[in-house]
C-alpha cells in the first residue's frame, strides 16, 4: 500500500480489471485487444487507460513511417475504417552527407529489412487518436489528463495498480484553493505503456531489478519539425533518410525527411545519446544539417508549422528488461522495443500490446491476479518481436564502438548475414558498454562548438521552436524535474563538462545565469519542458529526475 499523507483527505478509489498507463501505441493496443478477446468470449472485462497528455495523442511523437504489421493484426480492416494511414512510401533514398554534398547509396546494397516497401508515412499523433476512438467505441475508460505519478503495492509487494497527481498544489507544495486530491485506480493487472524513460517502468526496473544481466539501456534523441512545403517541392512517399554531417565520426545519429499529406514534410534528426563532446548540441546539429544543400533546398520557400523532441530507446534485444514483474509489465518503449536502424517503434509497440493482452486474458480467465503472467515474456521474445529486434541488435552496438565510417557498413554487413543464413552471423553479440550519461569527455580536453545565428526563415532558436510545440504548464505548481543535490549543477558538472544540461536540453530549460553578485547560478524553466526526458538520461551526475507535472500539462503534439 502506498504511504498516505495524513495532513491530505484520503483518495478514492476505483476498481478495474485492468489499468494501463499511457495512451500511446502500446497501451491503446492493450486494451482494443483485451476488449476484443472479451466480445469473442461473452465476457465482461473492465479495462481503463491513463494519458498524461491533454488529449489522447498530444505527447506521441515519431517521425513516423509505419510498418503495418502490426495495426493489421489489432484492426484488420483499418482501412475500412478510416484510419489516418493513407500515404504509402513510393521510393526510399539513402544519403550520406558531408560538408560540401552528398552521395545516394544504392537501394540494392541496403539490407532487405531495410525497405520501407509497404510502409505508410503517417502522422503518429493523429494514428493514435483514431486508436483512441477504437478503444472507446470498445467500451474502454479513457482518462486523457490524468497523470499517474506513483505504483500502488500490496502487503507482499506485489503492484495492484497506480495513483495520480494531485491537482492543484502551488509551488511552494502546498494545496492551492482548486486542490484535488489524486486518484488511485486498482487493478488486477497493470500494464506499463508510458514510452521512453517512463517515471513509473524506471521506478519498477529499479525496484523488481528488471534489468539485471542485461546491458544498460541505450537512448538517442530525436527531434521533429514539420514542414509545409512549396508544392513543386513535395514527392509523396519519398522518404529519405541520410547519415554523416554535420555529426562527427564518433557522434551517432542521423537524419529523414518524410513528404506525406497535403504538402507535408517530415524533418527529422536522431542524435545517440554516448556522444563524448560535452559542447555538442543535438538541437543545433539539427539547425545546422538542415543548412545542407540537400536539404534546404526542399524547405526554403515553405513554412515551419510544428516542432517537437523526444527521447527514444536504442538499446535493443541486448538491454531489453525482464518484461514482467508481479502484478503487470512493460509494454511498447518502456520495454525498449524500438527496431534502431530501421527508425521503427509503432508496429512493436502495437504487438507487445497485443502479446499483453493475450497473456492477461489467459491470466484472468484462470482467475488469477496480481501475480506474473510470464507468457507475455515468451511471447515478445520468441515471436515477431524478437525477431525483428534480434535481426539487428549489433546495429547500434557496432556503430557506438567502431564509429559511423566504419560501424555503419559493418552493421549491414551483419544483418545480410542474419538474413541470408536465418539468422545467423560470426559477429554473434556486441555489447553496449557504457550508460549514456557515463560517455561525456572533460570540458577541458575538447573545444567548445561554435554554431552559427539562426535565420529565423530556415533555422529557428529554441524558444521560438517550443512556441511550436504548443506546450503550456500551470506556472504555479512545483518544478516537476528534480535535482538530488542542488549544489551539483554549479559546483561540479560546470567545472567539469561546462554544465551540459544547457545544451542537450531541446527547449532552453537548463541555464546557467549569473545572480545579483556575478556568481553563476543554474536556472530551471520548467515552463518549457516538451518531456523529452534527456536531462533523466544524460546528465552526467545523474542528479536530475524527471517526474511527471500537473495531469494535461505539456506539449501538445497536434499534427505530429
Amino acid at each position: 500500500m502506498a504511504r498516505e499523507d495524513a495532513a491530505l483527505p484520503p483518495r478514492e478509489a476505483m476498481e478495474f480489471d485492468v489499468v494501463i498507463v499511457g495512451a500511446g501505441p502500446s497501451g491503446l493496443a492493450a486494451a482494443i485487444r483485451l476488449k476484443q478477446l472479451a466480445a469473442a468470449a461473452n465476457k465482461e472485462i473492465s479495462v481503463v487507460v491513463l494519458e498524461k497528455g491533454s488529449e489522447v495523442g498530444a505527447h506521441i511523437l515519431s517521425g513516423a513511417v509505419i510498418d503495418p504489421v502490426g495495426i493489421n493484426r489489432l484492426i484488420p480492416d483499418w482501412k475500412a475504417k478510416g484510419a489516418p494511414i493513407e500515404t504509402e512510401v513510393k521510393k526510399d533514398r539513402f544519403l550520406v552527407l558531408g560538408p560540401a554534398g552528398e552521395m545516394s547509396l544504392p537501394a540494392i546494397l541496403m539490407p532487405p529489412l531495410m525497405s520501407n516497401h509497404g510502409c505508410y508515412i503517417v502522422s503518429l499523433g493523429q494514428v493514435t487518436r483514431w486508436l483512441g476512438e477504437q478503444a472507446a467505441e470498445a467500451g474502454v475508460e479513457i482518462y486523457p489528463g490524468f497523470a499517474a505519478t506513483e505504483v500502488l503495492y500490496d502487503a507482499t509487494g506485489n503492484v495492484v495498480g497506480v495513483a495520480t497527481g494531485d491537482m492543484g498544489v502551488g509551488r511552494d507544495g502546498k494545496p492551492k484553493d482548486s486542490f484535488t486530491r489524486g486518484m488511485e485506480l486498482r487493478g488486477k493487472y497493470t500494464l506499463i505503456a508510458e514510452g521512453a524513460r517512463g517515471s513509473l517502468a524506471k521506478t519498477l526496473i529499479k525496484r523488481y531489478g528488471l534489468d539485471q544481466g542485461r546491458e544498460p539501456q541505450k537512448f538517442g534523441i530525436g527531434i521533429k519539425e514539420l514542414w509545409e512545403v512549396a508544392p513543386g517541392k513535395h514527392q509523396p512517399g519519398l522518404v529519405q533518410h541520410s547519415f554523416g554531417w554535420p555529426l562527427d565520426n564518433r557522434t551517432g545519429g542521423g537524419s529523414f525527411l518524410y513528404h506525406y499529406g497535403k504538402n507535408l514534410v517530415a524533418v527529422g534528426f536522431v542524435v545517440h545519446l554516448n556522444y563524448h563532446n560535452p559542447y555538442i548540441s543535438p538541437y543545433d546539429e539539427f539547425q545546422r544539417f538542415k543548412t545542407h544543400e540537400a536539404i534546404r533546398g526542399v524547405l526554403e520557400g515553405g513554412r515551419r508549422i510544428a516542432y517537437g523532441a523526444r527521447a527514444i530507446t536504442e538499446g535493443g534485444w541486448q538491454s531489453m528488461p525482464k518484461l514482467t514483474f508481479p502484478g503487470g509489465a512493460l509494454l511498447g518503449c518502456s520495454a525498449g522495443l524500438l527496431n534502431v536502424p530501421r527508425i521503427k517503434g509503432s508496429h512493436n509497440a502495437i504487438l507487445s500490446g497485443i502479446e499483453a493482452a493475450e497473456s492477461v486474458f489467459e491470466a484472468l480467465g484462470a482467475n488469477r491476479e496480481h501475480d506474473e503472467h510470464t507468457a507475455y515474456e515468451q511471447r515478445v521474445r520468441e515471436g515477431a518481436i524478437g525477431r525483428d529486434l534480434k535481426k539487428v541488435r549489433n546495429s547500434k552496438p557496432m556503430w557506438s564502438r567502431l564509429g559511423t565510417a566504419l560501424g555503419i557498413p559493418l552493421g549491414g554487413v551483419d544483418m545480410w548475414m542474419r538474413t541470408l543464413f536465418a539468422g545467423w552471423s560470426p559477429f554473434g553479440t556486441w555489447r553496449h558498454g557504457k550508460p549514456d550519461h557515463a560517455t561525456l569527455e572533460k570540458a577541458r580536453r575538447v573545444d567548445p562548438i561554435d554554431y552559427p545565428k539562426p535565420d529565423g526563415k530556415l533555422t529557428f532558436d529554441k524558444l521560438t521552436n517550443v512556441s511550436f510545440s504548443a506546450t503550456n504548464h500551470e506556472e504555479d505548481q512545483p518544478v516537476h524535474l528534480r535535482l538530488a543535490d542542488p549544489s551539483i549543477p554549479i559546483d561540479h558538472n560546470l567545472p567539469e563538462w561546462d554544465e551540459p544540461a544547457q545544451r542537450y536540453c531541446p527547449a532552453g530549460v537548463y541555464e546557467i545565469v549569473e545572480d545579483e553578485k556575478g556568481h553563476p547560478r543554474f536556472q530551471i524553466n520548467a515552463q518549457n519542458c516538451v518531456h523529452c526526458k534527456t536531462c533523466d538520461i544524460k546528465d552526467p551526475s545523474q542528479n536530475i529526475t524527471w517526474t511527471c507535472p500537473e495531469g494535461g500539462g505539456g506539449p501538445n503534439y497536434a499534427e505530429m
